[in-house]
């Protein structure tokens, strides 16, 4: 017995009832006002406008999970790029050790070329 009532406690502060802005609520109203019908009570009127309410946080409360969700895969998209990139650099960094060892050579022909010449010159 006393699990149950500590379950339907739990429950029961786990629900959070949050006051529309006053922007809502008379943005509400106006769109209220703006659809009454001839003879419509106020308290019907009233309970209109609080069905907008009710529609207008909905809204709110969805744009804002789809916002969450394009800055999570928005940060995802970053990280991957950061980590392709990171990928790329260690990846090309030992193809440019192959590179110069390969064309250490011209260097060294291109120096015994010029003595060569150097020498035969001075000979003649």
């Amino acid at each position: 017995m006393a699990t149950l009532f500590m379950a339907t406690k739990f429950m029961a502060t786990k629900k959070v009832h949050s006051t529309p802005s006053p922007e809502t609520q008379t943005e509400a109203m106006k769109i209220a006002r703006a659809t009454q019908k001839p003879g419509q009570t106020k308290e019907q009127t009233k309970l209109i406008a609080q069905g907008i309410q009710h529609g207008i946080e909905l809204y709110k409360k969805q744009q804002k999970a789809k916002s969450r969700e394009r800055d999570k895969l928005r940060k995802k998209q970053i990280k991957d790029k950061q980590t392709d990139t990171d990928e790329v650099t260690t990846a090309t960094a030992p193809a440019h050790d192959h590179a110069p060892a390969r064309q250490q050579w011209l260097p060294w022909v291109l120096l015994a070329l010029s003595w060569v010449g150097f020498i035969a010159y001075t000979q003649l």
